[in-house]
């Protein structure tokens, strides 16, 4: 019999729980950490082959997996994710981690395409959607469990270039924020990642308007991205202590902080950024 009560410090310890995006960076972080500190870990990506790969390096460590093909733009297969998970489990989750999502950018408004804006809302915000829609319920009638919601620092930086992207970040932290009152008193708690920059292969589907500005992205991230693995511990860390908000890096702070204090004066120096990035 697994033991895992869930109402105390370290509720991520010997979890189950559910990942989406667990193919490849933060999710893959995600359900390797959970399966080091003893969980076990349904990995659900559209990638198959990543998902499998996944699997494999929770086994490594001592936890156990379960691969499953999920798009999370679509409602029934993340019904049909949180049914096999349950069967899987014996019961409901203890973490759904709704993680999976894409990077778009470099166009201004207007020149970005609109199949693009739905390409990145479908996923990252969408998918969230369905995934808090499906599995709430199921956690709130439990009485127990956390949901965490992989969002960005671009949910309140709105850097220029970014829009698809910071709209469906911005999104996910709203709807987080609605969940955790909602869920206020159930025994069911929301966490909400918002990272800057993490050594991931997200920057490969962004469009770089020029070779410079690419070359700055991909260097800012090699300089003052942290690993998915720090921040998968941050965040499960987190979740141990019912924290609503992870914002794990000293400039997401410092951006979170003056986009409170300072709104005006923060747009102002967004756009003076980006008129001498022209």
């Amino acid at each position: 019999m697994r033991l895992n009560p869930f109402n105390g410090a370290r509720r991520t310890k010997r979890a189950d729980a559910v990942v989406t995006g667990a193919g490849s960076g933060i999710g893959r972080a995600f359900a390797v950490e959970l399966g080091r500190r003893g969980g076990r870990v349904v990995c659900a990506d559209i990638d198959a082959v990543g998902a499998r790969e996944t699997v494999d390096l929770v086994a490594a460590i001592g936890g156990k997996g379960f691969d499953i093909v999920c798009d999370v733009r679509d409602a029934d297969q993340v019904v049909a994710l949180a049914d096999t998970a349950e069967e899987w489990f014996g019961k409901v989750p203890d973490i759904v981690i709704n993680n999976a999502g894409i990077g778009r950018g470099g166009r201004h408004i207007g020149d970005a395409a609109l199949p693009e804006w739905r390409a990145v809302l479908d996923v990252n915000l969408w998918g969230v959607v369905h995934g808090c829609h499906v599995f709430a319920p199921r956690l709130r009638a439990a009485g127990r469990g956390a949901i965490v919601n992989t969002a960005s620092a671009a949910a309140f930086a709105a850097g220029p270039r970014m829009a698809a992207y910071n709209v469906s970040k911005a999104g996910v932290l709203a709807l987080s924020e609605t969940l955790a009152a909602e869920l206020s008193g159930t025994g069911v708690t929301v966490t909400t990642l918002c990272p800057t920059s993490v050594k991931t292969n997200i920057l490969q589907d962004v469009s770089f308007p020029d070779e410079s500005t690419a070359r700055i992205g991909h260097t800012v991230q090699r300089w003052t991205g942290r690993s998915p693995d720090a921040i998968a511990r941050t965040t499960l860390d987190a979740v141990d202590r019912g924290a609503l908000y992870v914002v794990p890096q000293i400039e997401a702070k410092v951006i979170w902080q003056s986009k409170r204090l300072l709104p005006g004066t923060y747009t102002r120096a967004a756009g003076l950024l980006e008129r001498l990035a022209r």
